[in-house]
């Protein structure tokens, strides 16, 4: 039962992303270490997903690592991949309960291979859930992704299973970690900070941006459905007028 009663069920977007950002301030905000600000996060992770599967909507996609986010500290860097094997392992039997199942995209073979295993194992033990994808974006560059299919689409055309005039948009998409996910409608980015990162560059030409000052562990439910209520008020032209869209 959806309490909000400003969201509109039936104009829902398919599929949401979010740029989870600010643990570390709020950590830094209360006198605690970064680490403490990622463990918090863990709880907004859990009621955005819930939220999502709730309202219906069909993907969640979460940055959780980003390709740059090697650069961090090693200690932070190793308790950011032990808490990610945690929150997996805890968290699987809920995502059953739920009917949610579990994807990752990135560059997934430079993480730990404990991640790697515990990754895996609750991606397939998730398989057969047809209810919201939820997708963790790890060791992810959007940079790294582009090339990757660049390479791919270019040793097609090497082997002669592609000819070059067939290459376009599909062609493109295909090529992608995210080719069987709809490009986002909606990408929402906590603590202020307004820029992109790196992130899913290619699929979010038309994504509507929602930005918001709050930190990502103060980020809840209702923030959550506040996003969905912003982006229902949105006009969404795709390069067209408004009189086009109302004939």
């Amino acid at each position: 039962m959806i309490e909000d009663k400003r969201i509109d069920l039936n104009k829902l977007p398919k599929h949401v992303t979010i740029i989870m950002d600010g643990n570390g301030r709020w950590a830094k905000n209360k006198g605690e270490h970064r680490i403490f600000g990622h463990q918090s996060g863990v709880k907004s992770v859990r009621e955005c997903t819930e939220a999502a599967a709730e309202l219906g909507i069909k993907y969640l996609t979460l940055y959780a690592f980003s390709t740059e986010n090697w650069m961090r500290p090693k200690e932070e860097v190793d308790a950011l991949m032990e808490l990610l094997v945690e929150t997996i392992l805890d968290e699987t039997p809920t995502l059953n309960k739920n009917n949610i199942r579990l994807q990752a995209i990135g560059n997934l073979k430079s993480l730990p291979k404990k991640c790697i295993a515990q990754l895996q194992q609750a991606i397939d033990e998730t398989r057969k859930n047809n209810g919201l994808t939820l997708v963790l974006a790890l060791s992810y560059s959007a940079k790294w992704e582009i090339i990757e299919a660049v390479k791919k689409i270019a040793a097609d055309v090497k082997e002669n299973k592609l000819n070059i005039e067939q290459i376009n948009e599909q062609i493109f998409d295909d090529a992608l970690s995210t080719q069987n996910i709809p490009h986002p409608e909606l990408l929402i980015r906590t603590s202020g900070e307004q820029r992109i990162s790196n992130f899913l560059l290619w699929q979010i030409a038309y994504t509507e941006l929602y930005f918001t000052e709050t930190l990502w562990p103060d980020f809840n439910r209702q923030a959550f459905f506040d996003a969905i209520v912003d982006y229902q008020n949105r006009e969404r032209r795709f390069g067209k007028i408004s009189e086009q869209l109302t004939s």
